[in-house]
């Protein structure tokens, strides 16, 4: 194992710790699981989990293996529709804090326990339908004999016609050009009522702003993401070492530095969350000692 997979392996058990000791606070107090913004919150850290849990497994098998397409077809599932998962549900936290800021007489309606289980479904419904059409076209084209091939598993062994490429990139641009759209409108919205409210309510009013320009830096990392294998396999034809590099800066930057924004947003800037979470690592160095 070279040091560069050695390094992203510190990097991603670090952030592995920092996300399960977070879900573990989350858990804590009945008050986070019946609250909306951090029942989402919880949510985006289970899904950059388990995306980072699978993407460093592939990372791995890819470096030393060839994976049978069978096998390859359950991790791009999976890694696929947890790709999605992070960014649609940042695009629903920053609905609620809309909701929370701009329609406040409406926000316990609107943001209740029932309403974000049915959120959660919608999302991983939404985050799906990308995976299905793409796996779906496949499966149509593909031959019997080709799942049980041994090869190096990437979402490029599924593309066998270049209109399938186009078709996949397309798909991603247009949902992340939805969820850029409704982070502008709620931005925008938040901002006057900022600039109208005053006293109390508007130091709430900044923060939440605060928060929502935070999504908006998290979700454009994502999605210079769908730009990465572009660039990479431009650079494939230049030099070798020069892709290699580039893909392990671009792993580094638009696959792990996303999803290690979320502990920061909410886990850190939230004060509510941020004592739950001191509470519960003195009480369990206590236990220790």
């Amino acid at each position: 194992m070279n040091d560069k997979i050695m390094l992203i392996q510190i990097f991603v058990v670090l952030f592995l710790c920092i996300n399960l000791l977070l879900i573990t606070t989350f858990f804590t107090k009945e008050f986070f699981y019946t609250t909306m913004r951090y029942v989402l919150f919880a949510v985006t850290l289970m899904s950059d989990c388990l995306f980072l849990f699978m993407s460093d497994i592939l990372l791995i098998l890819n470096s030393r293996y060839t994976i049978q397409m069978w096998l390859c077809l359950i991790i791009y599932l999976v890694t696929s529709m947890y790709f999605f998962v992070t960014p649609v549900t940042l695009t629903a936290m920053t609905l609620e804090r809309y909701v929370a800021i701009c329609l406040p007489l409406r926000h316990g309606e609107l943001c209740s326990p029932r309403n974000a289980l049915h959120g959660i479904l919608i999302i991983h419904s939404l985050s799906s339908l990308p995976c299905i059409v793409f796996l779906s076209i496949f499966f149509a084209s593909a031959t019997y004999g080709s799942y049980t091939q041994g090869r190096i598993c990437s979402v490029e062994i599924f593309i066998l016609h270049t209109w399938q490429g186009h078709l996949r990139s397309a798909i991603s641009q247009f949902y992340f050009l939805i969820m850029c759209i409704t982070i502008v409108f709620s931005y925008v919205k938040i901002m006057r009522a900022a600039k109208a409210a005053s006293g109390e309510d508007k130091k709430s009013t900044w923060r939440g702003l605060r928060t929502v320009g935070l999504h908006a830096f998290q979700l454009l990392l994502c999605l210079i993401q769908l730009w990465c294998p572009f660039i990479e396999a431009a650079l494939l034809q230049i030099n070798l070492m020069l892709y290699i590099n580039v893909r392990f800066f671009n792993y580094i930057t638009f696959i792990l530095a996303p999803r290690c924004l979320s502990p920061l947003i909410y886990g850190l800037r939230d004060e509510m969350f941020f004592h739950a979470l001191k509470r519960f690592a003195l009480c369990g160095l206590r236990k220790k000692h």
